[in-house]
């Protein structure tokens, strides 16, 4: 497998180049008086490329000849894909997508042998191996399933990567029905509550996986706990967190009542901003130090993210806070196929690659949200 991965490497210069050349030729330029417009082909072109940059990226090199997965930009690029290459023509995997699937699918069939992403042992225990093996499990789970989802069919290795991650799911305490997560208290997805995030995208996973799996019932004695984990843990979470619930709501309808989700809808409208769009320092509702940055305009993830929320739970389209948030969507894509969003954890240079994490899930979830409008 390892040289499967490897083999997959040095086609990817070739392939890449090939795409990105027939993209460009097939682009629509935007009409400058129609705000309606958004290109679908730069945007694939945009996702495509930081992926490539991510696996060649040093510290995302792993053993056994993998990538290390990320929330920011796996995860996303995961999901958004099959629907993006089916709306502009492209059939099979691309290039970078392949070498993202092997190395999931490497560390999901050989798990025992595969060494966490991250490791510190102090007075003999490692929680960061720990939280780092959970939020593996959970995020190879959302990856594979999201592709089965598009294909209709729930593979044996997705089935896998789920009881993986529910093996991992706690039992006890507070924690009991989610999971350890890394935490480098860099908000929104290696923070303090950033495990319910994930555990809340996982249910997002199970209940869209094909093939019935969400019925299947050893499959619903786990979504049954991490139904019951969400509950218990959601009037304490950030808004940014409530919107993941508000996406798996309408397929699980335990996990909100209906005076909870109209509440949260009523929230969200009064955190709309004056252009239609949402700010993600806004939506991060916690406490935050002085020297934490709190952009004062729309970005891309807090807008893409709370009008995909609102459509997965039935929002009508003809709501006027949908509406306004997706004309933001439709305004707002940048000339390099993306839309931007800053870090909230500290002020960086909006070209710096940490800042364009940002970017990444900005920009899949933006598609998302507009894909799923049409």
């Amino acid at each position: 497998m390892r040289s499967r991965v490897v083999g997959t490497f040095l086609l990817l210069g070739a392939s890449l180049a090939a795409i990105g050349l027939w993209r460009a030729m097939s682009v629509r330029a935007a009409s400058p008086d129609s705000p309606a417009s958004w290109n679908r082909r730069t945007a694939a072109r945009y996702l495509d490329d930081r992926e490539v940059w991510w696996q060649e990226w040093p510290p995302a090199q792993k053993d056994h000849g993998t990538v290390c997965i990320s929330c920011h930009t796996n995860v996303p690029y995961a999901m958004v894909m099959p629907k993006l290459r089916q709306e502009v023509g492209e059939s099979g995997l691309t290039a970078p997508e392949k070498i993202m699937m092997d190395s999931v699918e490497m560390r999901v069939s050989h798990w025992p042998k595969m060494v966490p992403f991250y490791s510190y042992t102090k007075n003999g225990t490692d929680e960061l191996a720990a939280s780092s093996r959970a939020t593996e499990a959970v995020l190879n789970a959302v990856i594979l399933a999201s592709r089965d989802a598009w294909q209709a069919h729930l593979r044996p290795i997705t089935r896998t990567a789920f009881d993986e991650a529910w093996a991992l799911q706690e039992q006890t305490e507070d924690l009991s029905g989610g999971w350890k997560w890394q935490n480098f208290n860099l908000a929104p997805w290696e923070s303090a509550e950033s495990g319910y995030q994930g555990a809340a995208l996982l249910m997002v996973a199970a209940m869209n996986a094909p093939d019935g799996y969400a019925n299947e019932r050893e499959a619903r004695r786990h979504l049954d706990r991490l139904r019951d984990y969400l509950r218990l843990h959601y009037a304490a979470q950030p808004i940014v967190n409530q919107l993941y619930v508000l996406w798996a709501s309408q397929k699980e309808p335990g996990l909100l009542t209906g005076a909870e989700r109209e509440t949260l809808l009523e929230t969200i409208s009064s955190h709309q901003e004056a252009d239609g769009g949402w700010r993600t320092s806004a939506l991060d509702n916690r406490e935050r130090s002085d020297h934490s940055p709190k952009p004062m305009e729309s970005d891309g993830y807090a807008t893409g993210l709370t009008v995909l929320a609102m459509e997965e739970s039935g929002t009508a389209s003809s709501d006027r806070t949908l509406q306004r948030g997706l004309a933001w969507l439709k305004e707002n894509q940048h000339s390099d196929g993306a839309w931007h969003a800053s870090s909230i954890n500290e002020k960086r240079s909006p070209w710096s690659n940490a800042n364009l994490f940002m970017n990444d899930a900005a920009t899949a979830y933006a598609v998302l949200a507009l894909e799923k409008a049409k």
